[in-house]
Formats: structure tokens, C-alpha cells, sequence
């Protein structure tokens, strides 16, 4: 993926590089490594965003406090920013009751849900989130197995944005991920991409793992100028 050119100028939407905070990058030499990968690829914005959920119940003055620290410590060109991936879960509602919410770009808010089982009344719980005046932006949504196609054109109607992991266009959350997530980009679904990188070997073998067709590069092109 790497040698395709699709990273130059990108923005890597979804990462896990804000360090000591999450399951993501444990130290901040972790984190400055990563950021120095992603920088030799041509990525030009990192959006950190780790995760919120009831078992990781991150407090956003923690999180400003340590995206201060590594804003401080990176001397790079990446420009960085700070949101969060939020866990549809009680924890979430609450959250989003006090409007204690790190958003994304734009309005948008970062979500997930488990990949295998749906949260009870996903769609309704979306719902909230566009009645609170915020976008949801679904993340990975390639990886949950219980979404099939009339499942994602409904999100779409519904004012739901969709973020893609690139890994997965190259197998590497399995054959299903990677089916759903050439689906989607081909038929122009997704607003935005991410890494969701977690560790920095993590993230080279993401990017090295596999080429891209020409026509997937076309397409990651045509959203990369979107971003």
C-alpha cells in the first residue's frame, strides 16, 4: 500500500498514537516513532483518537492534558489533532448526555460498536447522537460482522458517515472485512480513512502488507481529496 502514493498529503483519520492512555502506543518513544512512520509516508494531519468506552472510561481533561504533552514532544511536520473513538455503550450515553465529547473534524463524532455482536437499537442510538446536533462517524464499519448491505445504505440515509480502516483493503481483518470495505469505497460510501494504528510494527505491516489495484488507488485518491 505504501508505494502507492495514496498517503502523500493524507490525513489519518483514526489513530491510537495519543500514548499511555489506551491499548495503543504505550510510551511516548512509541508514539514519536509512529508519528515519524506515518511522516515519511506523506501523511500531512493525525487525528488521535483513543478509545472511551465503560472498560477504558478515559476522562477528556486526561486526554487534552496528554495530547498537550505530545504536541510538546513531537517536533515534526504532521499537523496533530485530538478526538476520541467512542464505544456505543452506557458509559457513551452519558457522555454524550453532559456533552462531554471529544469531537472529530467538522462536527463529526467517532463511534464503534463491537464487531461481532450489534448493540441494542443501534439505529436508535444514532438517532440521539443526530438529535444532539452531531454526525456520527461510524468507524471500521467494514469489520462488523452483523452489518450486511441494506444495513450500510440505511446508515447512509440516515445521516451517518462511514470511516475505513485501510488495512482493511488489504486482507488484514480477514476476506470479509476486505470484501465489504471494496464495496463501500467502490460504491463511494465512506467520508473519510484512518490507520487505527495501535503499535508501530503494527502499522508497517499495515501499510506494507499488500498492493493496492489501480482501481482501489483511484478511489482512495478521489476520497483522500475529500479529507
Amino acid at each position: 500500500m505504501a508505494e502507492s502514493g495514496v498517503l502523500s498529503g493524507s490525513v489519518d483519520a483514526h489513530s491510537h498514537i495519543l500514548f499511555g492512555v489506551d491499548d495503543g502506543a504505550a510510551h511516548r518513544e512509541d508514539a514519536l516513532k509512529m508519528l515519524e512512520y506515518e511522516e515519511s509516508l506523506g501523511v500531512r494531519e493525525v487525528w488521535c483518537t483513543p478509545h472511551i468506552m465503560e472498560d477504558v472510561p478515559n476522562r477528556t481533561e486526561v486526554l487534552k492534558e496528554r495530547f498537550e504533552l505530545l504536541t510538546s514532544l513531537y517536533k515534526g511536520n504532521i499537523k496533530l489533532h485530538l478526538a476520541a473513538e467512542y464505544m456505543l455503550d452506557t458509559l457513551f450515553m452519558e457522555r454524550l448526555k453532559q456533552r462531554d465529547l471529544l469531537l472529530h473534524r467538522d462536527g463529526l463524532l467517532l463511534i464503534e460498536t463491537s464487531a461481532n455482536n450489534p448493540p441494542l437499537n443501534l439505529f436508535d442510538s444514532l438517532s440521539l447522537v443526530r438529535m444532539a446536533g452531531i454526525t456520527p462517524l461510524l468507524a471500521h464499519p467494514e469489520r462488523y460482522r452483523y452489518l450486511q448491505k441494506p444495513d450500510y445504505e440505511k446508515l447512509l440515509s440516515d445521516g451517518v458517515k462511514l470511516q475505513l480502516n485501510l488495512a482493511s483493503l488489504t486482507g488484514y481483518y480477514g476476506l470479509t472485512a476486505q470484501g465489504k470495505a471494496e464495496w463501500l469505497l467502490e460504491n463511494d460510501m465512506y467520508s473519510t480513512f484512518g490507520s487505527d494504528c495501535h503499535r508501530v510494527k503494527g502499522i508497517m505491516e499495515q501499510y506494507s502488507r499488500k498492493s493496492l489495484t489501480k482501481k482501489i488507488v483511484e478511489k482512495l485518491y478521489n476520497l483522500a481529496g475529500c479529507q
